[in-house]
């Protein structure tokens, strides 16, 4: 059985989808399954080894000019490959904010699928999955979903189609293209043998949301890699002198870090000593953000006692969540991945996390952290204190979480729940057709 497992790029940034998706696709690849990685959009950025192909469909240049002109629909195809070049697409993309009606208009046409003004991306993918020859294509997210019918019927695959992250994204679109966007969701899913959802909290907002049947639903909790990681935490798990607060996530508002600067400034009011370590992905629109809360910082003198990593490599993130004690990433909206929770855990560090979103559901789950009232930097700072001051909770809160992840939250147990999904959608579909054929016999 082959997989074409579809990836959408994020143009440039660290993706928790897409890095989720290299790991899986790597997890499987290793397991001497039968995997495909095809990149959407733009090439994918992952801290480990990237295993998907060196070809990009609906490329992001394209895409943008097809939406803008239909001078560009009718290109030939050597100029679609010259703008379709991984390297030119790294160059030139850099990722819009969603609330842009220039995005609003691409995400509707995308999601029109053959309707829509990218009907030569379209073909130019179905000729790559044709030559591919799968027996099933997994989709990236619910934005597209228009491919899900054309699948189908042109090339007559059964399609799985993963679901995170959709609802920050068409929570920001503006209208109408918000609107028409959850209504053509809605009419694609029925194309779609099965949904991934990576916890309960977003297969209920997924069913209430985009109308998804429950029993097309699929809950496989995300995994990663834990070769490299030592449990050091679990050894040395600092001492109240040396206590080290982390942020490890993309820099920016909706992650909450200027929460935890606010918390984080309450410790040191109190006379509490600490230091706050920030680590992640920062984009040239949050820029403006973190020189706000560094320039906060350095007016409560405290910048001696906070620093900033961004772009970390593996190694340099390992390195990282090796010199906290605990981690905690307050977001403002409702997570719906968590990905930060499973590294922190794979070192033994404890996290201590908003009470929304999947945290409640992962940390009731693992034992591996505490929760706090969202966007509450009192009680967040609370928390904290409650860890500096209890060296044994925060060392029992690390172990529980560890031994979460070495069960069942590593890239082999979600490699292989994944492929049993892919086995049963598969052996379903075959069935069907068996049974379609003696009909008409």
């Amino acid at each position: 059985m082959r997989i074409a497992y579809i990836t959408a790029g994020a143009g440039g940034m660290y993706c928790g989808s897409c890095m989720h998706d290299n790991t899986l696709a790597a997890a499987l690849l290793k397991s001497g399954r039968d995997v495909v990685l095809v990149p959407v959009f733009t090439p994918i950025r992952t801290d480990e080894p990237d295993v998907s192909i060196d070809k990009v469909y609906y490329g992001g240049i394209n895409v943008y000019l097809q939406q803008k002109t239909k001078f560009f629909r009718r290109l030939p195809r050597f100029l679609d490959r010259v703008l379709d070049s991984p390297g030119l697409l790294r160059f030139l993309i850099r990722t819009p904010k969603s609330a842009d009606e220039e995005v609003g208009r691409i995400t509707v046409s995308v999601l029109e699928g053959e309707h829509g003004a990218q009907t030569k991306e379209l073909d130019k993918l179905l000729a790559g999955l044709s030559s591919i020859k799968p027996d099933l294509v997994n989709l990236p997210n619910a934005m597209f979903l228009g491919v899900a019918k054309p699948i189908r019927e042109e090339l007559g695959l059964p399609v799985v189609c993963n679901l995170s992250g959709e609802d920050l994204f068409l929570e920001t679109l503006m209208e109408p293209y918000r609107t028409r966007s959850l209504e053509l969701i809605r009419n694609a899913a029925k194309h779609v043998n099965g949904f991934v959802v990576g916890n309960k909290y977003y297969g209920d907002y997924a069913v209430k949301h985009f109308g998804i049947p429950e029993d097309r639903l699929r809950v496989i909790p995300f995994g990663i890699r834990m070769e490299d990681s030592s449990g050091s935490h679990l050894i040395s798990p600092g001492s109240e002198g040396d206590f080290t607060i982390g942020y490890l996530a993309r820099i920016c508002r909706e992650k909450g870090l200027h929460v935890l600067c606010d918390a984080f400034a309450r410790l040191r009011a109190e006379g509490r000593s600490c230091r706050l370590r920030i680590a992640g992905y920062l984009g040239a629109n949050d820029r403006g953000y973190l020189d706000q809360l560094t320039k906060k910082m350095r007016g409560l003198e405290l910048d001696q006692h906070f620093d900033v990593l961004t772009n970390v490599s593996r190694e340099d993130k390992l390195g990282f969540l090796g010199s906290l004690s605990v981690l905690s990433v307050p977001t403002v909206y409702q997570e719906s991945k968590g990905l930060y929770l499973l590294e922190a855990w794979a070192t033994g560090l404890p996290v201590i996390q908003p009470d929304h979103g999947c945290f409640p559901e992962m940390i009731e789950a693992s034992g591996g952290g505490l929760l706090f009232r969202p966007d509450d930097a009192s009680d967040l700072a609370n928390s904290l204190a409650r860890l500096m001051d209890d060296r044994e909770l925060r060392v029992s809160l690390g172990g529980r979480g560890r031994q979460a992840v070495l069960d069942s939250l590593t890239d082999r147990s979600m490699a292989e729940r994944t492929w049993s999904l892919y086995e049963e959608v598969v052996g379903g579909e075959n069935r069907l057709r068996t049974n379609r054929s003696l009909a008409k016999e």
